[in-house]
């Protein structure tokens, strides 16, 4: 009798040690995703010739990740360059076709986003990831994005007034868009 005592005692003993490292496993647990900058070229040797083929790979991609258990998938955003550039059908297919990854943007430079479509846009992708979407965004960098404002056939601001980042705020709907709420 009193072996079966030790062995029940022992048993409940290593459950409850088990379950303690379980606790402590999920406080320490580091969470894994990964980044893509889509990077593509029509060279003959490149796997990824196209945008169509950068952004389809992409969902693949976050669905291989997923089933592998991943925690993330993250797009990086850049325009006027050969990579993605446009985050938010690619992110609105990833999160229709995923059900629990987070999924989101690495970088979104908002030189050039008009914010209210951008919040728009992002919403969007979010509601269709069932609020999966996360935003990194950023106020710029010095690559060869610096006259990115030349791509959209703006001419810069000249004199006293012009911004260094970008163009001024809006204050309101009417100011952003030009016409009135009424």
């Amino acid at each position: 009798m009193g072996s079966l005592l030790f062995a029940e005692i022992s048993r409940q003993r290593c459950i409850h040690v088990l379950a303690e490292a379980r606790d402590q496993a999920r406080i320490l647990m580091k969470k894994i995703g990964f980044l893509s900058f889509g990077h593509w070229t029509p060279a003959p040797q490149s796997q990824t010739r196209s945008a169509a083929d950068a952004l389809l790979q992409s969902i693949d991609l976050a669905l291989a990740a997923e089933a592998l258990g991943a925690d993330g998938a993250y797009f990086r955003v850049h325009h006027f360059a050969r990579q993605l550039a446009s985050p938010f059908p690619l992110l609105a297919a990833v999160g229709a076709k995923t059900s629990r990854i987070e999924i989101g943007t690495a970088v979104i430079d908002m030189r050039y986003e008009n914010p209210l479509y951008m919040v728009e846009d992002a919403g969007a992708a979010d509601l269709i990831a069932g609020g999966r979407l996360q935003l990194g965004i950023s106020r710029g960098s010095p690559e060869q994005v610096i006259d990115g404002w030349s791509y959209f056939g703006l001419p810069p601001r000249r004199g006293p007034k012009r911004r260094r980042h970008g163009p001024a705020p809006c204050r309101g709907l009417s100011q952003c868009t030009g016409r009135s709420r009424a």
